[in-house]
């Protein structure tokens, strides 16, 4: 029987915490807000569990907020002698931006799109020009408009009409991912009576007076997909496909050939498609293939035929294709094979190509089939580390292919790639003022871990820069949801690069940078290997005189901050300084609550608690559960008090904890945005300054402040 205790909260201490941060003379004489303790106590497979900070969840609670508040304060006093410091970050990341600014244009269905950034504008304006770049210029929508006056300013899923006439947005203030759906006529420029609440992205048009797109359940699960008619109101709107199971997620999109509209509906661990022609759009959906336990796929269309990506007993995933008339039978044939040593990741399909995101060694390639003869080449690069990935690319019927390209030396770069005849052409490098490629170099290594698997490490250090212990070091990665973590350009660590620090990224297992088996080996029942992994990387760099342990920082957000609760456990004496943004620590409170978003579908991710030897697991690594009384290293926590992905409660109460327990007078700061989502503020001028105070921080830890 499962046991609940609650006792009364104490305002008087937790006013008296707040009231001493309030006017501090000198960061030395203030002390830390202490949480005060108010056990909740349960029994869980046998365990009596008590959580003494389960009350920091209510959000609605004044005291919270005072906490909050509180460790805001001490936070701002704590790194005030920083202030100058971080002014002076700020100041070098802004400048290696080109504040005004234009995207390339991308043609589609005659018109040029692209998007303009100006100085002092937090915000994009999308523009476009139609038939010719020598046409007049059309603004489809200012994001600065609609941002005026707010505090967070979310919009997404900006999807034009087949004819370009009309202009589906969808927009979020709360930064709690909560969309309303608005549709602008783009002849008029007004803004239609069709909004839409409480959505989620995607949107699909189907025509120019059709529109298909998606709500949540309770949880912000996406769990149905509604189809609109223009003109009418919200509640004539028809479900056109609903999921009920919790571990499943749904979506919709237009396929790029324009003949149909995609419902998917993919778990962890299984996917099941269903199509309806843009031509009768009223249709009911047609299964494109049933689910099986432990398949996964996705789908396009091209040249009358469906093309899909599938692990059906193809490790690696294999493409396979089926014609139109075959849809009801599901007659499908192999296309392109499965192999052990290349991982598929998805296609990009024209009118007479196809081209094939794949990895190989690590490292991503584009491989290009003329589909009317067979023929196969790839597209080669010549940087030991970089990324590659199709974009923007809107157009079916054209032999031309848009890449982006990166790399740790190289900044985002544009390419237009003729398929016949292979010439590719820059359209654009991302600007950076100032910058000189010629500084710096990458490195490229493996790292044997404990268990005999070879990580993958990429570094970017100045040419200046030597291995002889004596540098600092930061080192992140992520790790999970086989979510691959790109060796690509990122202005603002030149800030620390230019200050002597190496920047490595620890490609562990959790991410598919070796395939899908790197995936495998870094989730559920194998979770540790992703953060042994990064121990793993962290020793070799101490041991090898890249650093030295007073000098190395970790630095890991979202599921990355996860790894960086678990590695902060196992081996504080590695790290002389760990950056944990918006971190998911508190694993077991939350797996077990399947209102909170994002818990249930993601029992395949990580397991579910509910399970005894899944939760025994999962409780040997649970940073906020495996909090220890000794001695932790320097400690920045972020989060924001609207993130509907990890709830604010876990990064504070694990503060909380640690405070409590920790044994060394180390810095141990949480730094909450108060009006920021998952992804903190949504200015781009207010993320600079965000990351000027983590790199402070880093600075300050490794005796760095005055530089």
């Amino acid at each position: 029987m499962r046991r609940m205790i609650f006792l009364a909260r104490s305002s008087t201490f937790l006013s008296i915490v707040v009231a001493a941060l309030v006017t501090p003379l000198h960061a030395q004489d203030v002390t830390p807000p202490i949480a005060p303790i108010h056990p909740k106590i349960d029994t869980l497979h046998g365990e009596i569990r008590t959580d003494n900070y389960f009350w920091i969840r209510n959000k609605s609670d004044p005291q919270v907020i005072s906490y909050l508040q509180a460790e805001n304060a001490y936070t701002a006093a704590k790194m005030k002698h920083t202030e100058a410091l971080q002014q002076k970050l700020y100041d070098e990341m802004l400048s290696r931006i080109k504040e005004n600014d234009l995207s390339v244009p991308v043609l589609n269905h005659g018109y040029y799109y692209y998007n303009r950034s100006e100085k002092g504008k937090n915000y994009p304006i999308h523009l476009r020009k139609k038939g010719s770049l020598s046409a007049p210029e059309e603004i489809v929508l200012d994001e600065n408009v609609l941002g005026a006056g707010k505090k967070f300013n979310g919009v997404t899923s900006v999807s034009v009409s087949p004819s370009g006439q009309k202009l589906i947005y969808l927009h979020d203030t709360t930064a709690l991912r909560v969309y309303t759906l608005y549709v602008k006529d783009l002849r008029t420029g007004t803004v239609l009576g069709d909004s839409i609440s409480r959505v989620v992205p995607s949107v699909a048009w189907a025509n120019d007076t059709i529109l298909f797109y998606q709500t949540a359940d309770s949880a912000r699960r996406a769990d149905a997909v509604w189809r609109h008619v223009l003109g009418t109101p919200q509640s004539s709107d028809v479900e056109v496909f609903h999921e009920k199971d919790v571990l499943d997620n749904v979506g919709v999109s237009r396929s790029k050939d324009d003949k149909y509209i995609f419902i998917y509906d993919d778990g962890f661990t299984s996917s099941e498609w269903r199509v309806i022609p843009t031509a009768t759009p009223t249709a009911a959906p047609v299964v494109i293939a049933t689910r099986r336990p432990g398949v996964e796929y996705q789908v396009d269309h091209i040249d009358g035929r469906f093309l899909m990506v599938t692990n059906d007993n193809a490790r690696n995933f294999k493409i396979m294709q089926m014609r139109d008339n075959a849809l009801r039978t599901g007659a499908w044939s192999d296309f392109i094979p499965a192999t052990d040593s290349v991982f598929i990741q998805y296609v990009e399909p024209f009118r007479n190509y196809l081209v094939v995101s794949e990895r190989a060694a690590g490292l991503s390639r584009l491989r290009v089939i003329d589909l009317r003869n067979n023929a196969v080449h790839y597209i080669t690069f010549p940087e030991s580390a970089y990324a590659v990935a199709p974009t923007q690319n809107a157009e079916f019927d054209t032999p031309n292919l848009r890449f982006y390209y990166s790399s740790l030396v190289t900044p985002a770069s544009t390419y237009d790639y003729d398929m016949g005849t292979r010439r590719r052409v820059l359209r654009k490098r991302t600007e950076v003022p100032g910058y000189d490629p010629s500084k710096y170099e990458v490195k490229r290594f493996m790292v044997t871990a404990r268990d005999g698997a070879r990580v993958p490490v990429s570094m970017l250090v100045s040419k200046t820069w030597k291995q002889d212990g004596t540098h600092p070091l930061l080192e992140y990665a992520y790790g999970s949801y086989g979510s691959t973590t790109e060796p690509t350009f990122n202005s603002n660590v030149l800030s620390l690069v230019d200050r002597g620090f190496a920047y490595a990224i620890a490609h562990i297992r959790g991410g598919q940078e070796m395939g899908r088996a790197w995936y495998d080996q870094g989730k559920m029942m194998n979770k540790k290997n992703t953060f042994n992994d990064f121990v793993d990387v962290a020793q070799y760099l101490v041991d090898n005189k890249y650093t030295s342990k007073d000098r190395l920082i970790a630095n890991g957000g979202s599921a990355g901050g996860l790894l960086m609760g678990a590695v902060t456990n196992m081996r504080p004496d590695l790290f002389k300084a760990v950056v944990a943004d918006v971190p998911f620590v508190d694993v077991i409170n939350t797996m077990m609550d399947a209102s909170i978003p994002l818990t249930a579908q993601e029992w395949q991710q990580w397991g579910d608690p509910h399970d005894a030897t899944q939760y025994a697991y999962m409780r040997s690594y649970s940073p906020y559960d495996n909090v220890e009384r000794k001695a932790y290293p320097w400690l920045l926590v972020t989060t924001s008090l609207n993130d509907s992905q990890v709830g604010y409660w876990e990064p504070s109460k694990w503060v909380a904890k640690l405070r409590a327990m920790k044994t060394d007078s180390n810095p141990l700061l949480l730094k909450v945005n108060m009006a920021g989502g998952h992804g903190g503020s949504s200015g781009r001028y207010d993320r600079l300054h965000e990351a000027a105070f983590r790199y402070a921080f880093m600075l300050d830890a490794v005796g760095m402040a005055d530089k």
